[in-house]
C-alpha cells in the first residue's frame, strides 16, 4: 500500500518545524511540490531547504508539477475554488499513480497547517472516493500564521473568557457581523481592515511571516490603516505575492 505523509511546515520560519514533522520528512522517499510559477519560488526553495536540513538521509527526490491559480475577478468564489480544486485533483491523482510504487511514501508539504485553510486534506479525500488510485495518509500538523502573528506581536489571540474567531478578508469587506472581540483575518486581498467602522480597534498586522522578509505593523486602526495598505502594496509589487493575516481587537 501507498503511504501519503501531508506534513505542515510551519509559516516560513523552518524552525517552526515540529519533532513529529522531522521524523515525517525522514520517511518520505519522493516529495510533490506544486509549483505556482516564478513568483512564488522562494515557497518552493523553503520546501527544498527545510527538507535539507532535516532528513538525515539523501534517499528521496522531488517532483515539480505546475498548478494554475485560481480564476479571480468577476466570478463565484465558490465555484472557483472548487473547478481549481479539481484541477488539483488530477494532478495528485497522476503523481500518486506514477511517480510512487507500492510500499513507497510521498509527501505533501503544507505551508502552515494542513486543518486551516489549505485544501490538501479534501483533494485526498476526493481521490480516495473516487477510487482512482489507493493509500493511506497521515496528517502532521504545523504552526500556523495565525500563531506566528500572535508570538511576534507578543499578543495573546482572546481576552480572557472572550472568543475569539477567524475568517476571511472576503466575509468582512461583505459586511460580516460577529460578537467575537478577537477576529483573526486571513485571505484578505481587499484591504478590508479598511471599512471597519470603529476606528479605535486595535489591529495587529504581519506579512510573510516567520521569513526573512517579515513585516510587522501595529496600532488603532485611524494611525496605520493607510500605512498598512501602503506597505502591503509596495511588498507585493516587490516579490509579486503576499501572504498576510492579522488580529483585529475591540476597544
Amino acid at each position: 500500500m501507498k503511504k501519503i505523509m501531508v506534513i505542515g511546515i510551519g509559516a516560513g520560519n523552518p524552525d517552526y518545524i515540529t519533532v513529529q514533522a522531522v521524523k515525517a520528512l525522514n520517511r518520505v522517499d519522493v516529495f510533490f511540490l506544486m509549483d505556482k510559477g516564478r513568483s512564488k519560488d522562494k515557497l518552493v526553495d523553503l520546501r527544498r531547504d527545510i527538507c535539507e536540513r532535516y532528513i538525515s538521509h539523501r534517499d528521496y527526490r522531488f517532483v515539480e508539477a505546475p498548478v494554475a491559480e485560481r480564476e479571480r475577478g468577476d466570478v463565484d468564489y465558490t465555484c472557483s475554488v472548487n473547478e481549481l480544486n479539481l484541477v488539483k485533483q488530477r494532478t495528485f491523482e497522476r503523481l500518486i499513480n506514477e511517480q510512487m510504487t507500492d510500499g513507497q511514501c510521498g509527501g505533501f508539504l503544507v505551508w502552515g497547517d494542513p486543518a486551516l485553510y489549505d485544501s490538501t486534506l479534501r483533494i485526498l479525500q476526493a481521490i480516495l472516493a473516487a477510487g482512482t488510485c489507493a493509500f493511506e495518509y497521515e496528517v502532521i500538523p504545523g504552526i500556523t500564521s495565525v500563531q506566528a502573528l500572535a508570538a511576534q506581536h507578543k499578543v495573546t489571540l482572546n481576552q480572557i473568557g472572550r472568543p475569539v474567531e477567524i475568517t476571511t478578508g472576503r466575509r468582512l469587506a461583505a459586511g460580516q457581523v460577529s460578537d467575537a472581540d478577537s477576529l483573526v483575518v486571513m485571505l484578505d486581498a481587499q484591504d478590508a481592515y479598511q471599512q471597519v467602522a470603529d476606528q479605535d480597534t486595535q489591529i495587529y498586522w504581519g506579512a510573510y511571516l516567520g521569513t526573512p522578509d517579515e513585516i510587522l505593523i501595529s496600532g488603532k486602526l485611524r494611525d496605520v490603516a493607510d500605512e498598512i495598505e501602503r506597505v502591503r502594496k509596495a511588498a507585493r509589487q516587490a516579490n509579486g505575492w503576499i501572504m498576510d493575516t492579522y488580529l483585529l481587537r475591540k476597544p
